[in-house]
């Protein structure tokens, strides 16, 4: 996962604001009691930092690869 993916993950999910206010100010226990700011300074993988998001908000795992998109019936 880039680091694109994950923001466009967190900003779907939470919306932008809330995502930004996570980001920097929820502390992750399984990522070493660091923010995900902080997890990304440290090289962390944003996979890994996204899953430790969802762990701690109680995201559902069917939301977990972001919202299903429409698909475009063909004619």
């Amino acid at each position: 996962m880039r680091h694109t993916l994950y923001w466009i993950l967190m900003n779907e999910e939470f919306g932008e604001a809330r995502a930004a206010s996570l980001h920097t100010d929820l502390t992750l226990s399984s990522l070493g009691s660091r923010t995900a700011a902080q997890a990304f300074e440290a090289g962390v993988e944003p996979r890994d930092i996204w899953i430790a998001v969802c762990d701690s908000m109680g995201v559902p795992e069917s939301r977990r690869l972001g919202k299903e998109k429409p698909r475009s019936t063909p004619f």
